[in-house]
């Protein structure tokens, strides 16, 4: 179990935790909660010993691995895979054992580090890092691209599935689902509700924190208050603690009133100073019980929109893409629909399907590949970016963020009411003129939404509008979006910003967008029915490569199929009709091209055949070796066996993918 007694911690001049106490049992899985800045990551550091406690003591089990997402941004040209792999330590002990023995040439060594490899799954490993790289979104061209190649949302991603991929005991996710779109989103929480360690997770997702822990903690005034049940059973019984702590606090102050006002009476006379005395020392003594302050002090709302166009938009066959160096990338086309002035619409899709993309281009941050959109006399769009810096100046203060927007919106508006404005979101004093880089992903959330408030549109287009935003901010956001009386596209993988906003969904699949008739849990059942398919077809091809064990090194091309990405709905094949000529000349060009592989689909038979041979002798010899009864001469002698049956293996299957790789080349060229 985990302990914190007495635990005292600062930072700086800052109490983070006074005198706080708590205990974590084996396997239980918590939310950590609290306002931002409370300190919930300075516990995290105190957990991971990056920090040190002022006082008190922190107990967890000496034996316990810790898995935990790294904050910083990997720079390195490593292989997605390779840099996934790196997460799991007891991996790359025993790999590390095993170069170690075979530099030394201690076949003895060479075996038991075999056995650590085995213990450590190493046989599997490739494709398990894999299957959490297609889960949380990747493609399968990209698990094996460098981490370089990848944006600052996906490299982020990357230390995720490489914490996910430690064997850990104790597993610490600081805002996991920031980053993710609801498909990879639904797959995390699959995969942490199987998960059999002791979690830890910060969140701002009610729901995720819902489906997931089962346990609350709540960082409140530097001090933790545990409470069994996940966020809602929390807030509930939050609530009715808060209740009963006001009615103390009132009750008190009757108290003290009380007697102050006897003080006050009697102190000036000798018979009863005694008494008056006493009365002193005991409302000295009384420990102050503080007032019940409400965490939800931040709201705000949108201004009424000069005009409602209707209908808003009209799309008229059209594509959205991108420019490349090669030229344009489609992504979406034949989008043929209307919006209309009060509509609330959920964008939704699987990752990479190009739901971005469709709003950037409404957003006029990039033009139409194709069709025409039809705006709406006096449209006025809000756009959220995905990525804040998008519509952000970062060596700007949000006052110089306002002055420009006012001299394009309101020419009339003062520095002074600019400074009141962004008052009410939080940006006070010195505030207004700090630079825009140096804020904090919050912070930088609330400028965006205090421009959007200030532009009166009458279209909102937001993008992932919850990434960094703490609770009580999504919570005004949600109020102030139901209030607004225009329309509304959003984008998020904040469910319960989904289902209090939202009221019809769109679906982006397939190169297309149409209506998606059901709702979120609809949705979700769908999301999850499309990874169930996916591993079912997973299992087929790893049946199928079961004569192609993959090692720590390399692996076969069917083993590398991830079982957890949801795919996009197949669109219905064309039928096709063929002449008797088409069918002979297909006859002949199919006889043909079965001619020109056949020695080499022979060849792969025969690696087949060594290489089940080779993982049959490897089996033996680790039954062998794990029964313990060879002798110590014979047990070197077998793992210097492991390791030739380890290079043949390699290099059999190296030559069975190339193999693989001609004929692919030949029947793409006869195509």
């Amino acid at each position: 179990m985990i302990q914190l007694k007495n635990i005292t911690l600062r930072r700086g001049t800052k109490i983070v935790l006074d005198d706080a106490s708590v205990t974590l049992q084996p396997g239980e899985k918590i939310g950590l909660v609290g306002r931002n800045g409370a300190g919930k990551s300075s516990l995290f550091a105190l957990l991971t010993d990056r920090l040190q406690s002022d006082k008190g003591e922190i107990e967890i089990p000496r034996q316990w691995a810790v898995g935990e997402v790294a904050q910083n941004m990997p720079e390195t040209e490593m292989p997605a895979t390779d840099f996934v792999l790196e997460g799991d330590t007891r991996l790359m002990a025993a790999r590390k054992a095993l170069e170690d023995a075979e530099a030394a040439e201690d076949g003895h060594a060479m075996a038991e580090a075999h056995g650590l490899l085995m213990d450590a799954g190493a046989f599997d490993a490739r494709p398990r890092a894999q299957a959490l790289l297609m889960g949380l979104g990747f493609k399968g061209s990209q698990v094996d691209a460098p981490v370089n190649s990848f944006s600052g949302g996906w490299r982020m991603r990357l230390q995720l599935a490489r914490a996910l991929m430690c064997p850990a005991d104790l597993m610490l996710l600081d805002e996991p689902t920031n980053h993710l779109d609801l498909d990879a989103l639904v797959w995390l929480e699959a995969w942490l509700q199987r998960y059999d360690g002791t979690l830890i997770v910060i969140s701002h997702d009610r729901e995720f924190l819902d489906a997931i822990t089962k346990v609350t903690l709540h960082l409140d005034e530097a001090k933790l208050h545990r409470y069994g049940g996940n966020y809602t059973a929390f807030e509930a019984m939050r609530a009715e603690r808060m209740v009963l702590q006001q009615a103390a606090f009132e009750k008190q102050q009757d108290r003290m009133a009380h007697l102050q006002k006897f003080i006050d009476r009697f102190k000036a006379k000798a018979s009863k100073a005694k008494q008056a005395q006493s009365r002193v020392k005991a409302l000295e003594r009384m420990e102050k019980l503080a007032p019940v302050l409400t965490a939800s002090d931040f709201s705000f709302e949108f201004r009424e929109p000069v005009s409602l166009p209707n209908p808003m938009l009209m799309f008229d066959e059209v594509a959205c893409g991108y420019d490349t160096d090669e030229g344009e990338k489609i992504i979406v086309r034949g989008i043929d629909r209307s919006v209309l002035a009060g509509q609330r619409i959920g964008i939704l899709g699987a990752n990479g399907q190009g739901k971005s993309t469709v709003v950037k281009t409404v957003a006029r941050m990039q033009r139409a590949m194709g069709g025409k959109i039809t705006e709406g006399k006096g449209l006025s769009i809000g756009y959220f970016a995905q990525q804040e810096m998008d519509v952000l100046r970062p060596d700007e203060g949000p006052l110089m963020h306002m002055v420009r927007l006012a001299k394009e919106v309101s020419p009339s508006a003062r520095e002074q009411e600019l400074r009141d404005f962004l008052g009410q979101f939080r940006f006070v004093g010195d505030m207004v003129n700090q630079a825009v880089g140096s804020l904090s992903g919050g912070e930088k959330a609330r400028l965006v939404l205090a421009m959007l408030v200030w532009q009166r549109p009458n279209l909102l287009l937001l993008d992932e509008p919850t990434n960094h935003l703490d609770l009580q901010t999504r919570e005004a956001l949600s109020m102030a979006l139901n209030e607004f009386e225009g329309t509304v596209m959003l984008v998020s993988h904040d469910r319960a910003l989904l289902r209090e906003v939202c009221d019809e969904f769109w679906l982006v699949t397939a190169g297309k967008v149409g209506p998606f008739d059901g709702d979120l849990d609809d949705y979700q059942k769908w999301l999850l029915d499309q990874s169930r398919e996916m591993a079912k077809l997973a299992k087929e091809a790893a049946r199928k490569a079961a004569a192609i064990p993959a090692t720590t090194s390399a692996t076969a091309p069917a083993v590398a199929v991830a079982v957890a990405a949801p795919a996009p709905a197949p669109e219905p094949a064309a039928p096709q009709v063929f002449k008797r000529e088409d069918r002979k000349a297909s006859g002949q060009a199919r006889a043909r091209l079965a001619e020109q592989t056949k020695p080499l689909r022979k060849e792969m038979e025969q690696i087949d055949a060594r290489l089940k041979k080779l993982a049959d002798e490897r089996l033996a010899i680790e039954s062998e070796l794990a029964s313990g009864s060879a002798a110590p001469a014979k047990i070197a002698d077998l793992g210097k066996r492991l390791k030739a049956i380890h290079d043949e293996l390699e290099a059999a299957e190296m030559r069975w993918l190339e193999l693989s790789a001609e004929i692919d080349a030949i029947q793409a060229a006869a195509a």
